[in-house]
Parts: C-alpha cells; structure tokens; sequence
C-alpha cells in the first residue's frame, strides 16, 4: 500500500520543501502587509494633505507647529 518506495528515503522531504515555498509564495504576495503601511506618522499625513492641496500653507504651518510641540512634551 504505502510500501511502493515513495515514502522511503528523502522523498517524503521534497514534499515538505514543496509545501513550505508554495505556502510562503502565497502568504509573502497577499496584499495585506499592515505592518509597512501603518507606520506612518501625523507629520507624513500632514505633509502628504499638503502635497494634495487640501490645506493651505499657513494651516500646514500652524498643525505641524502644533504636532512638533506635542512631540517635545
């Protein structure tokens, strides 16, 4: 039954091997990596409102004055 050599030596190995690239494969190109996008800070929002031109330059100015002094406190 399971005596036709296949699961003799190192055969059984390369199964394993097989299953562990595929499973990796799909997991590293799934679109959800939270931990590189969530890391962005209220200065780079800010400045990425800025960029878009949702704020002008002195509402800019006034909350990045208001989030660097938050952030020396």
């Amino acid at each position: 039954m399971f005596y036709d050599h296949h699961f003799i030596g190192m055969h059984w190995v390369w199964w394993i091997v097989i299953t562990l690239t595929i499973l990796f494969l799909v997991f590293n190109t799934l679109p959800f990596r939270f931990s590189s996008n969530s890391r962005e800070g209220p200065l780079d929002i800010l400045e990425k409102r800025f960029a878009r031109g949702e704020i002008e330059k002195e509402e800019y100015q006034e909350r990045k004055r208001i989030i660097e002094d938050a952030h020396q406190s």
